[in-house]
């Protein structure tokens, strides 16, 4: 089990995330991490252990990003480790996910991203789901609907269950959540939107 929240507004993302995990530590605390879109690039903070160490981190380097994903892991594919944290990168920089759930076929899923060309610096099934959507995704037209039809082409390739915030680099105003078997609820608020596990992640934050 673990926690997902989300976060798209006009303020800064780190304190409604970092706040979010705190409230969701009961799903996870092998260890945690934070995503925020930069604009050209992703920032990355990833911690093991609570989530008051990657709070730590945080203090030691800031962001005022807008928009960002965050996760709190109790671990099921690969060890506690940094780099099988949450949340993860795609190979090409493009993409970077959280997951909630098990993807049963990953493994079929990563070699036939591997027979692409596409490598892998974690032992987890999420970071083969963020790298199934970027191959779809290099292989679509460039349109307005881009970033959502290619989670649309990959999440019907992944047995089990998910709950999922993705960010795409192409897109710095667009945060897609999905789920099958595994919670995930949307808040909205007049200053900024959010996607969690649970909903006490922003109560006092949303207003529906």
């Amino acid at each position: 089990m673990c926690g997902i929240v989300g976060y798209l507004g006009k303020g800064t993302a780190q304190e409604s995330l970092v706040d979010g995990l705190r409230r969701l530590e009961y799903r996870g605390y092998d260890s945690a991490g934070v995503a925020f879109h930069e604009g050209g690039e992703f920032s990355l903070s990833r911690e093991t252990g609570r989530v008051e160490n990657l709070a730590n981190a945080l203090r030691e380097s800031s962001s005022s990003s807008s928009l960002g994903i965050a996760h709190t892991r109790w671990a099921t594919h690969g060890a506690v480790t940094v780099s099988n944290t949450h949340p993860h990168l795609s190979q090409d920089g493009k993409f970077v996910l959280v997951h909630n759930g098990v993807i049963e076929n990953f493994g079929t899923l990563k070699r036939f991203l591997s027979s692409k060309g596409i490598s892998f610096s974690s032992e987890t099934d999420s970071e083969v789901l963020c790298n199934l959507i970027a191959y779809h995704y290099s292989e679509l037209p460039e349109d307005e609907d881009r970033f959502i039809d290619a989670v649309r082409l990959a999440l019907p390739k992944c047995r089990g269950a998910y709950g999922i915030a993705v960010l795409c680099l192409d897109y710095p105003e667009v945060m897609i959540g999905a789920r099958r078997g595994s919670p995930l609820v949307v808040g909205l608020g007049d200053e900024a939107n959010f996607i969690a596990s649970d909903a006490s992640a922003f109560v006092g934050r949303a207003k529906e």
